[in-house]
């Protein structure tokens, strides 16, 4: 009954969060769309990366490699090639899924820190690649002035594109946590060698998993090009990877929203505390550390907990 109730409130919370997400556009201004909009883009990138780290225990520390490999595979069809622009928005998840197969099948042999050592050393192969590509990839210069179909070319058409596609996939994640694989893929997260005894292929689940996660961060990257406009080599450096765990972290790496609510906080961080001062990434590591300490399981995390607790202490004093 308990998982019933949570349940039927959440279903009820759901709707009038996206209802109202929709609505948006109608009363606020440009920026805020635009920050709306990257803030889901960054959160289904976060939430990507989640699906390896806090389901799958898999050490993926250059998370940054797939997003940037589908920004600039859907960059490069839009202006290198006469193809209809929407295939573009497929090549790209693809060309990012294909890298987590590369990349994954490379470093699958390995486990924990040595597989995350190997993975950063192959994304900072490809970083490299791009950043020097001047002939290709615009090199350090990017991609900039991307066109688009003339039905995104509006903020408010750009922002309900982002949201419908951010929707459909975390429907679709959320579907393959709960599935069968995704059960296996806690398990081997939790027991490798148990899971090895009971049959399960732990290296297959593994780089499923990878190939996965590349493509929903591939899809973030060619949301992106939609909001933006633009690509640029830094979009694959570590540095970004680093901060998606941390959203990872801070919002809640066992939750499957957590992420989402860890990107919220860091843009916004990133984007009003920087107009006060320069040193906006000292608050972030201030928070950080209270997190660590106080909220082990991240906010959402917390803030799971507390509404179980609310449902079942009534029931036990009863």
């Amino acid at each position: 009954m308990l998982k019933g109730m949570l349940e039927g409130r959440g279903r009820i919370w759901w709707a009038a969060a996206i209802i109202l997400m929709f609505l948006l556009p109608l009363i606020l201004p440009r920026f805020y769309l635009y920050l709306l909009s990257i803030i889901l883009l960054t959160g289904l990138l976060a939430t990507s990366l989640n699906l390896v780290l806090g389901y799958g225990g898999i050490f993926q520390f250059h998370h940054a490699v797939f997003y940037g490999a589908g920004a600039y595979g859907t960059a490069l069809i839009l202006t290198r090639t006469g193809l209809s622009p929407w295939i573009s928005f497929i090549v790209g998840p693809l060309v990012s899924a294909a890298l987590g197969l590369i990349i994954g099948w490379v470093c699958i042999r390995l486990s924990k820190l040595y597989f995350a050592m190997l993975q950063i050393s192959l994304g900072s192969l490809v970083w490299i690649i791009v950043y020097r590509w001047y002939s290709f990839t615009g090199g350090d210069d990017g991609i900039h002035g991307i066109p688009l179909p003339d039905i995104l070319s509006s903020s408010n058409n750009a922002y309900y594109f982002t949201l419908a596609v951010t929707l459909i996939c975390l429907f679709a994640m959320h579907k393959i946590v709960r599935s069968p694989f995704g059960s296996a893929l806690q398990g081997i997260r939790d027991n490798p060698v148990r899971c090895e005894m009971i049959g399960i292929n732990v290296k297959r689940h593994q780089l499923l998993a990878l190939i996965v996660a590349g493509f929903f961060a591939g899809v973030a990257g060619s949301l992106f090009v939609v909001v933006d406009n633009t690509v640029f080599p830094d979009m694959l450096f570590w540095t970004l990877s680093l901060e998606i765990c941390i959203m990872c972290l801070l919002g809640g790496l066992f939750t499957f929203l957590g992420p989402m609510l860890g990107a919220a906080i860091i843009i916004a961080l990133r984007t009003f505390v920087s107009t006060y001062t320069t040193y906006w990434a000292l608050v972030l590591g201030v928070l950080m550390v209270l997190v660590i300490f106080f909220l082990p399981n991240g906010v959402l995390g917390y803030v799971e907990e507390k509404i179980k607790k609310g449902f079942i202490e009534p029931v036990i004093k009863e």
